[in-house]
């Protein structure tokens, strides 16, 4: 018979997970505490913007003209422990408040509420992002909560979605990696994923403790090469080097490679600062403190691109004040293809910015809402255009495609001066400049 699938939480992780389930060709059953998101998703609508997720909710939701039905949604957690033979749990891990640790609190509450209707076999999968340790802890608790006691087991499962291409990732995963302690954890999720892996993507299958590693060392590896280039930056800024060539050499190496190599404001969003912070904290709680250190100064250089955005704006207005200056920002989220403003390093800048006299207005082709959210005080506009116009300077923040094909001219046109700071390294120097642009970036004083 085949599997019946639940997903818990519904959120980024867990809406995203949910609709490829049902695409693979499983029921599902997916459940969410905020009954907001429950009837947003029951009308097919996602609840954030993710190219593609929509196209599939509306391919299976239960009560969409024409769909499959397989994907339902439900508050009802005794209804998810009957229907479910393997249940994913894909809630929120966020940063403890006024702590660097992880607060693992949806965690627990998710297994607390599903444990006592577990009546029978099954498998938990933990997708979250947890400290190492977590998994341990949270297989016992099954163990002893659950009606079903040892036939109850966990496995762990970390994600590695990319926001902006979540359901591909899930669909077409570049590697799977599931902790398990049985044979029959391993087969049941060989069968769930039974379609990547024919396709090709690796099964990687290990003990709790390092599938919890795999996606945490995976995101400081990649916070510590985006640092690393913009450490480059600034020295390439007090040397009069160029950060953009500097990569393109060393990026022609195999061990390195070119991949995440482009100087800018620095990463942000839901994932990588958070998660680097956390690990750092746990290693702490393991006594394995010193072999993370590194790590602080990843977060420090991340987090000093953001004033020196800032002051590089100021040296370009001439070095004095920001009041009674009009700055364009272009992009509020934290990448492109993303309505996510969660630590948005260019929000941040716009907000700086701002709170030093600045009259700021931006624009993001689909972070508005979001933005106006947490930085009510912003100036917003409904256009690249509408933002530029009257500004005396321009920041492009986040690298948009739209950004990367603006009309220069028209640009030039409404603006008090032609003039853009490039934070993204994204844009071309040449074509900006033959429409009259004073052109500066990031770590690029001759380009």
């Amino acid at each position: 018979m085949a599997l019946k699938i639940t997903v818990i939480g519904t959120g980024y992780l867990g809406a995203t997970h949910a609709a490829a389930m049902a695409e693979l060709g499983f029921e599902v059953l997916a459940l969410d505490v905020v009954r907001e998101k429950i009837e947003k998703l029951e009308r097919a609508e996602a609840p954030m913007y993710e190219p593609g997720l929509e196209e599939l909710l509306r391919k299976h939701v239960a009560g969409i003209d024409g769909s499959s039905g397989r994907l339902r949604f439900t508050q009802d957690w005794a209804e998810v422990g009957a229907f479910g033979d393997v249940h994913f749990v894909c809630v929120n891990t966020p940063q403890r408040h006024g702590e660097y640790a992880c607060d693992m609190s949806y965690v627990d509450s998710a297994f607390a509420s599903l444990a006592p209707h577990l009546h029978g076999p099954a498998l938990v999968v933990g997708k979250s992002t947890v400290p190492v340790g977590s998994a341990d802890r949270l297989a016992a608790y099954l163990a002893a909560h659950a009606p079903a006691g040892q036939d109850a087991e966990l496995a762990w499962n970390p994600e590695f979605l990319r926001e902006g291409f979540a359901v591909d990732d899930t669909l077409h995963p570049d590697r799977l990696v599931v902790g398990v302690r049985s044979e029959r954890a391993e087969k049941l999720l060989r069968e769930v994923y039974a379609t990547p892996i024919a396709e090709g993507s690796p099964f990687v299958v290990t003990d709790f403790p390092t599938s919890e590693l795999v996606k945490t060392s995976a995101n400081s590896f990649l916070a510590t090469k985006i640092s690393f280039i913009n450490a480059m930056a600034e020295v390439c800024e007090a040397a009069g080097g160029d950060v953009a060539k500097l990569a393109e050499a060393i990026g022609y190496d195999d061990r390195i490679g070119k991949k995440f190599l482009r100087a800018g404001i620095g990463f942000g969003g839901g994932c990588l600062p958070k998660d680097i912070r956390a690990f750092m904290a746990r290693a702490g709680e393991l006594g394995a403190d010193q072999a993370l250190t590194f790590l602080r100064e990843i977060d420090s250089i991340n987090m000093r691109q953001r004033g020196q955005m800032v002051e590089l704006a100021r040296q370009a207005l001439g070095g004095g004040s920001f009041l009674g200056k009009r700055v364009a920002v272009l992009g509020a989220t934290f990448k492109p293809d993303s309505d996510d403003v969660r630590d948005s390093p260019a929000l941040n800048v716009a907000g700086q910015i701002h709170l030093q006299g600045g009259q700021v207005t931006v624009y993001d082709p689909k972070g508005m809402d979001n933005a106006r959210g947490v930085f009510p005080t912003l100036g917003y506009a409904d256009s690249a255009l509408d933002a530029v116009r009257g500004a005396d300077i321009v920041l492009h923040l986040t690298e948009w495609r739209e950004f990367r094909e603006l009309d220069t001219e028209a640009l030039g046109e409404v603006a008090t001066a032609r003039l853009i700071l490039d934070g993204r390294n994204a844009l071309d120097p040449e074509r900006w400049r033959k429409a009259g642009w004073t052109y500066r970036a990031m770590g690029r004083p001759k380009a």
